[in-house]
């Protein structure tokens, strides 16, 4: 059964595994969330979030800030 990535150690690593995990490393240092994938009913919630705003559906910003009381 071959080792799986997680499994290997640094020095047996080919370049491109260790590249790969030091930039898988460092999006999810800057993003938590780099790698997961949206379920398909949040997925499908943001695109009509997306259509309402361009119809010019939706409560304002400043409306909102209001309504929460913030500056």
């Amino acid at each position: 059964m071959p080792a799986t990535l997680e499994d290997k150690k640094v020095s047996d690593m080919t370049v491109g595994e260790l590249k790969s995990l030091i930039r898988d490393a460092i999006n999810e240092l800057i993003d938590p969330d780099y790698g997961l994938e949206l379920r398909p009913e949040v997925e499908e919630s943001l695109r009509e979030s997306m259509k309402q705003m361009e119809r010019g559906e939706g409560i304002p910003l400043e409306e909102v800030k209001k309504q929460l009381g913030l500056k």
